[in-house]
């Protein structure tokens, strides 16, 4: 794909993603846009939001060692933990934006949850109870995250990665514990991080993501007023319309992409700009 239709799969991608996790069959309906908190609906509402942004968070990879698909480009290998997750792509806009002109709105929204995310914070007693530990644990929010989105996503004969990083971060601790252990450490690790102190974190990142998501539609405005025309059919009953698609956009996906971006382009996104207060952000 050429930088054109990348971008359109980035933007597009994106978006989606995040509307599937900053919604209102998430987190609890508000219409106002200074918060204390949001609310999860249950339990298996924080969990699916903490799966899906998981995978926001993951690395994009080719199967089997080959490309990455639909012409994505992969992070140099000396890169920062934040390139390692789809913030990556959503820079590559930021550095050479085709579609839209204003990119700094963007580049702000990314570069804030970027710099979140690779905040380091150290949790003090974290009770390992099922091997009898009980240590002060540093970890970077984005590590934290991943380890938790993981263990909600996978079965235990899943989870040997991060098992690893488990038992690194508690030898780091200066509590190193045996392959064994660290499998058996899992349930109470989760449920330290992910039951304890996740939910805390989820109305700060959903504001962060939900920037993201308003800059985006910002951004690609000026293309959407450009693209969107009436067809000759259009009537008040069969409201027809079409988007002018740019040349350099050949690609079959790309194309259906832009289309989807610019139908999104049609409305502001449907959770209101919100800010959660700083006092409710403070810990970890």
């Amino acid at each position: 794909m050429n930088d054109t239709e990348r971008e359109a799969v980035i933007l597009n991608s994106a978006w989606e993603m995040i509307d599937g996790m900053v919604n209102w069959a998430i987190f609890e309906k508000t219409d106002r846009s200074e918060l204390s908190n949001l609310w999860f609906p249950s339990g298996q509402h924080c969990q699916l939001y903490l799966i899906l942004l998981a995978d926001f968070l993951s690395q994009t990879r080719g199967f089997s060692g080959r490309p990455i698909p639909l012409g994505l480009q992969e992070p140099p290998s000396n890169t920062t933990a934040s390139n390692r997750t789809f913030l990556f792509h959503l820079r590559q806009v930021c550095n050479n934006p085709i579609l839209g002109l204003d990119v700094s709105g963007l580049r702000a929204a990314v570069e804030a949850f970027a710099i979140w995310l690779e905040h380091e914070f150290v949790t003090e007693g974290v009770n390992l109870s099922d091997i009898d530990v009980v240590c002060d644990v540093r970890v970077s929010r984005l590590q934290y995250i991943k380890i938790c989105g993981d263990i909600a996503k996978h079965n235990l004969a899943r989870l040997e990665a991060n098992v690893k990083r488990v038992r690194e971060l508690l030898a780091a601790a200066g509590n190193p514990i045996t392959e064994d252990q660290g499998y058996l450490a899992i349930p109470s690790f989760n449920e330290w991080f992910a039951t304890g102190i996740f939910p805390y974190h989820a109305s700060h990142i959903a504001e962060l993501l939900n920037n993201i998501r308003w800059e985006i539609y910002w951004y690609l405005q000026p293309e959407f007023g450009r693209s969107w025309h009436r067809k000759e059919d259009w009537t008040e009953l069969y409201p027809r319309y079409g988007y002018h698609v740019p040349p350099a956009i050949e690609a079959p996906v790309a194309r259906n992409m832009y289309w989807d971006a610019m139908n999104r382009s049609r409305s502001v996104p449907y959770v209101q700009r919100f800010t959660i207060p700083a006092y409710a952000k403070t810990e970890y």
